[in-house]
């Protein structure tokens, strides 16, 4: 049986061999791109990176050898105090082309600005090299470029993707063009600049359509904004819609309060419809849904107030809280014997007391009803609105319809009791609607009520019998104590003789 292996002295060396293959590896890359090939300045290639070294990437031009890039022609500018990285990796694929065979093959990306001769521009032209060029002023319908000791015209459409509504932002820039055109003899030479933007964010398009799916958390820029929402830029061209309704927990009129073109935001996924090439963006999902913390915050029976955000044939909404809105059901309101005469009370834009009748968390749905704040204060009106109806209770309600058989009374808000015909205190043959008006106050004692069917019973007789006995009561009381004092009277009287008498 064999023991431990000794460590070789070979090991250390072992170690060291991947970095001085690498080493040999670029040494081999670079020798190999010294060699003559048959490619000419101005031709237009397609390669791999093969490696990535301190300050160029080789690239693997096919059976024409191994070019070189100046690295920081592959490198997208970092953050402030950030050092930059290379935007691709060994396996990519880029397109150049070929500005210098001269002790091996180079490749650029665009044609440096210093470089720019008439003989160079021709050549980047043929290729669609883009160059290097400085805005020199705005003339008329366009620009003036320079590139080096040639010049240029750029349209002023050509310039920009975007409408550009003061030229003189661009003067003195330094952008990459491409050369769309050129006459007598590379004299009069015609460029773009959007073609390339847009052939940029075509590409950037590609890649930013991979991220869009649902849920996803992204980054974009606000291009327009309409009634309905704003149309955001999520990079390369690529534009989903913010719904208003999307935009905020609270109910948004305008969209432009919350968000203006230009504006930099960030976004979640809703929706993808590839169909219709659709993006649908919603921003308060990044905020925390109010009507989490609603179950802590408030309870049924709550006084407080709210704004009226906007009215329904139903009813009338109000914002009690920033994204909470409550109904207001128009059953809620006393009667007032007028079509839609509550709305009256409720006009969108005030500030109301409202009592809180109903929760229901998971549905997002509040009840609530308005209480008269007017010389009242809203606890008072609280009180009132809170009197339990009970048998035998002594309330104050209002008409609400009429009915062959009696009247409806609204008693508060969710209770509605009948006053049927017998208990009226009516004579026969009265006209019901005329002694009690919609909208009118009665005074109703409670004689039955039915939780199961919902039925509560009322009387109006019995409040004016039951004064009737009280004013009964009181007149017997009164008379009792008169005669009472009347016979003390005539006894202190005939006291009174009868000690006078004695004195005789």
């Amino acid at each position: 049986m064999s023991g431990p292996s000794e460590p070789d002295e070979n090991d250390e060396n072992d170690e060291n061999a991947p970095a001085e293959e690498e080493e040999e590896d670029f040494a081999a890359m670079f020798e190999a791109s010294q060699q003559p090939s048959s490619l000419h300045e101005g031709d237009a290639v397609e390669g791999t990176i093969v490696a990535i070294g301190s300050d160029v990437a080789f690239v693997d031009v096919g059976s024409k050898g191994e070019a070189t890039i100046d690295l920081v022609e592959l490198t997208e500018p970092g953050e402030p105090g950030e050092s930059a990285e290379p935007s691709v990796k060994v396996g990519d694929k880029v397109k150049a082309v070929v500005v210098s065979t001269s002790g091996g093959i180079k490749l650029s990306h665009k044609l440096a600005r210093q470089a720019a001769t008439r003989e160079a521009l021709e050549d980047a032209y043929r290729s669609g090299l883009p160059v290097e060029g400085r805005v020199e002023k705005a003339i008329k319908g366009g620009f003036e470029v320079r590139f080096s000791s040639q010049r240029a015209f750029c349209p002023i459409s050509q310039i920009d993707t975007r409408y550009t509504e003061d030229p003189s932002i661009h003067e003195g820039k330094v952008y990459t063009f491409r050369i769309v055109e050129i006459k007598r003899d590379g004299k009069d030479v015609v460029v773009s600049r959007r073609s390339l933007l847009e052939e940029e964010a075509r590409e950037r398009a590609e890649e930013v359509r991979k991220l869009i799916v649902p849920d996803a958390v992204l980054p974009g820029e606000v291009v327009s904004v309409r009634d309905y929402g704003a149309f955001v830029d999520l990079g390369g061209g690529v534009q989903g819609l913010l719904h208003v309704s999307e935009m905020s927990w609270s109910r948004v009129t305008d969209p432009s309060t919350i968000v203006q073109p230009g504006d930099e935001i960030t976004v979640q996924v809703l929706r993808v419809d590839e169909e219709q090439g659709r993006i649908s963006l919603g921003l308060k999902q990044l905020q925390a849904d109010p009507w989490l913390a609603v179950s802590a915050t408030y309870r049924v029976g709550q006084v407080m107030s709210g704004r009226v955000v906007r009215l329904a044939d139903f009813g009338a909404f109000i914002e009690i809280a920033p994204g909470i809105e409550a109904l207001a059901h128009v059953s809620t309101f006393p009667p007032t014997g007028k079509t839609d005469g509550w709305k009256a009370s409720v006009s969108p834009g005030n500030e109301v007391a409202v009592e809180i009748l109903t929760i229901d968390s998971e549905r997002k749905r509040m009840g609530v009803a308005v209480v008269d704040e007017g010389s009242v204060r809203a606890e008072n009106a609280h009180a009132r609105a809170s009197k339990k109806v009970e048998l035998g209770a002594h309330l104050i309600g209002k008409v609400e319809r009429h009915e062959n058989y009696g009247v409806f009374v609204f008693l508060k808000p969710g209770s509605t009791g009948l006053l049927p015909v017998e208990e009226t205190g009516l004579d026969h043959g009265e006209d019901l609607r005329r002694a009690f008006p919609v909208g009118s106050d009665v005074e109703v004692i409670v004689l039955e009520i039915d939780a199961e069917r919902g039925r509560i019973r009322l009387s109006a007789k019995a409040v004016t019998e039951g004064r009737e006995k009280s004013e009964a009561r009181d007149f017997a009381e009164r008379q009792d104590r008169a005669q009472s004092e009347s016979f003390g009277s005539l006894a202190q009287t005939l006291r009174d003789a009868m000690k006078g008498g004695d004195k005789k």
